[in-house]
């Protein structure tokens, strides 16, 4: 299933979520857009639109880089002296040639640990375990963990820890229904999904 299908599954599930509760206009808000990111997560392993979204464009990052080390190896050239200035030249140059190996997924690297760095900072326990959880999502392939009991289970405490914090009831429900429909409309017993996913990793590879 596509992005918006996951995407639309995931808010009305929210959207659920948010009348049991009776959630006022602000919490069904609220539930809908738990529901709808929580839809998305399992796909946060690949180079697609949630990794785009969430992360700063590795194409402005790369450049970025290059203009510093442009500048620093201009500056050791002109103002260094003896071996400080070739220290400084070689590494601006290391700088800008590996600035140019700036992917996507290493850009989800970065986002997932300033991601943690924030929860760690403000002691937000939550925020620490997704950050953690993109970490992950941005080395393994895709339809692997983050498409698995383990991963539905690591979301769920992270959704479990998020409304504790809030303290706003349904979250954790409307999260952990939204990440499992991911993996539902994912398997092959749809028959428009050729690929299924391997829902007991480490256990058992077979897709079902």
């Amino acid at each position: 299933m596509n992005g918006t299908g996951h995407m639309l599954i995931g808010a009305g599930i929210g959207f659920v979520a948010a009348n049991s509760y009776q959630a006022d206009p602000a919490g069904t808000a609220l539930l809908v857009a738990v529901g709808t990111v929580s839809g998305l997560m399992p796909d946060i392993d690949i180079d697609g639109k949630l990794s785009n979204r969430i992360t700063f464009s590795h194409k402005t990052i790369k450049y970025t880089a290059q203009l510093i080390a442009f500048l620093m190896m201009l500056y050791s050239f002109f103002e260094g002296t003896g071996n400080e200035r070739w220290l400084g030249i070689a590494v601006g140059a290391g700088v800008f040639f590996l600035s140019g190996l700036i992917t996507q997924r290493r850009m989800l690297t970065v986002t997932g640990a300033g991601v943690l760095a924030g929860g760690l900072a403000l002691q937000e326990s939550w925020l620490v375990l997704l950050g953690v959880f993109i970490i992950i999502a941005s080395f393994v392939p895709h339809r692997s963990y983050t498409h698995s009991l383990i991963g539905a289970v690591f979301f769920g405490v992270i959704a479990y820890q998020f409304e504790q914090s809030i303290g706003f009831a349904g979250v954790f429900e409307a999260a952990v229904a939204g990440y499992a429909s991911h993996l539902l409309a994912d398997m092959k017993i749809l028959p428009f999904n050729r690929r299924g996913i391997k829902l007991f990793l480490p256990f058992s590879s077979k897709e079902l």
